[in-house]
């Protein structure tokens, strides 16, 4: 008989009541499933790690529940590794490549498979079927991932059971397994590494997702000016939950915790309280993006003139912003160094901070020293795909100091940001703050702003806001 929750309401379970809730059940497997368009890929992904690690084996887990507070958990989100390498995003899970003679690996997924009707497990406890939901079947899982699968339930006995065995693990998702097996702290950083670096370069199925999710945001962004009026009359709350709308209408959730931020809160690089004031004559930046149902995320961010016009200082800024992007985005193509994107915005933001006379030039001078820095604040861009920063442990050679190659996919986000108790510029600029993000994929001749169906020059931008601003 299972035990009661501390003040709940029921004290325990009748046999009576146990019994009658194992009975009646109609069977639900489902017979009429197909590999899921995203395995053959996720295959070939597997085939590239197997070869980096012959004879050892790999431990990726997809993580845990965390609590939220109490008996309350956040929502779940997988690690990116184990959702790059099998399809899927289900709790509690692992990956398991074992190591064959011939120094290839057999892969198995190791998942909780569906709760038993004969006893109670399925209808008592937080995480049992009945108050989260059914879940697939061993045979149902091994359809759509197209791999065979076992119950997780048995893998730390299974680890165990294969001492011995060269193992790496990817730490911080599972402490359960981490103690099943017996492994080497660097060795395992350098699996969580290469896990990142086999995400650098995106295959066609991830381009195709890259695009579902930008093509979201684009509309997620409409959605907001739409309501911007809406947003005058309350707070940066209501620009939040509109495009939070849109992304769980379209996708799974968001990507990160959007950016809404108007006035003087637009210098704040992550902002994300999102319960400031929208006036207008002010400036609202909003950066956020939509992340698909595979977990793949846009991240875009536009600045807007609440009251649809900018003023001529806004106007200054956003164009000084804008031709700093323009710089970084022809800077994009195989071939290039990662880094030239980044050097061409700030380079150009610098020249234009030397102008306005905020940073002491010459421009090299002061780009060298990093003195456009106290007004450009962060990096111009980085990786994008499963994670917003995504492929954040790949090896820095391979990432910051590598070499652009089709298929990957960045962002290329300058801005300007004057802080309003920044003595050092006139009062007029205080307060202002400009980022324009775009997401780009390389090509083979240079590269595509997937983004582009939200208007980057300050006319465009004011035209777009005229036709559908509420």
């Amino acid at each position: 008989m299972a035990k009661g929750r501390k003040n709940g309401l029921y004290g325990g379970v009748s046999e009576e009541l146990s019994t009658l809730m194992r009975t009646g059940w109609a069977d639900t497997e489902r017979h009429d499933l197909e590999p899921a368009e995203q395995a053959p890929y996720a295959a070939q992904r597997r085939a590239e790690l197997s070869a980096r690690f012959p004879g050892e084996r790999l431990v990726i887990p997809s993580g845990n529940l965390k609590t939220r507070s109490n008996d309350d958990t956040y929502p779940f989100r997988a690690y990116s590794g184990y959702v790059h390498m099998t399809g899927d995003k289900a709790r509690d899970s692992a990956l398991v490549l074992e190591p064959r003679a011939d120094g290839g690996h057999d892969a198995y997924c190791y998942v909780l498979p569906r709760d038993s009707r004969d006893n109670d497990e399925f209808w008592i406890g937080y995480t049992a079927e009945l108050w989260m939901g059914r879940r697939p079947s061993l045979a149902e899982y091994e359809t759509v991932l197209g791999l065979p699968c076992r119950d997780v339930r048995s893998l730390a006995t299974d680890l165990a059971a294969g001492e011995g065995v060269p193992t790496r693990i990817v730490r911080g998702h599972d402490p359960v397994l981490e103690a099943a097996v017996t492994t080497d702290e660097e060795r395992d950083i350098e699996l969580d590494g290469t896990l990142s670096d086999l995400r650098l370069v995106k295959d066609a199925w991830e381009l195709g997702e890259m695009r579902k999710a930008v093509d979201s945001t684009v509309r997620g962004f409409t959605d907001c000016v739409g309501e911007l009026s809406r947003a005058v009359a309350t707070s940066e709350r209501w620009i939040e939950g509109t495009f939070f709308r849109r992304a769980r209408l379209e996708g799974n959730a968001l990507g990160y915790g959007s950016i809404c931020a108007a006035g003087d809160h637009a210098t704040i690089m992550h902002w994300t309280e999102n319960d400031g004031p929208v006036r207008p004559g002010e400036l609202l930046l909003l950066d956020a993006g939509v992340e698909t149902h595979s977990l793949y995320t846009a991240d875009v961010t536009r600045t807007l003139p609440i009251s649809g016009t900018f003023t001529d200082v806004q106007r200054k800024v956003y164009d000084a912003v804008y031709e700093s992007q323009e710089a970084g985005i022809a800077a994009v193509k195989p071939g290039a160094a990662y880094r030239d994107f980044h050097e061409a915005c700030q380079r150009h933001l610098a020249e234009r901070l030397v102008e306005w006379g905020f940073i002491e030039g010459p421009a090299d001078r002061a780009y060298e020293l990093g003195l456009q820095r106290r007004f450009t604040m962060a990096g111009t861009g980085h990786m994008l795909g499963l994670d917003v920063h995504d492929c954040a442990q790949a090896r820095t050679e391979e990432y910051v100091d590598g070499v652009l190659e089709p298929g990957m996919v960045l962002t290329v986000e300058p801005g300007l940001y004057f802080q309003p108790d920044d003595l050092t510029v006139p009062e007029e600029w205080r307060g202002i703050g400009v980022r324009i993000e775009d997401d780009l994929v390389v090509t083979e001749d240079g590269n595509e702003n997937l983004s582009a169906g939200l208007p980057r020059s300050s006319d465009e931008v004011e035209a777009w806001m005229a036709r559908f601003a509420g």
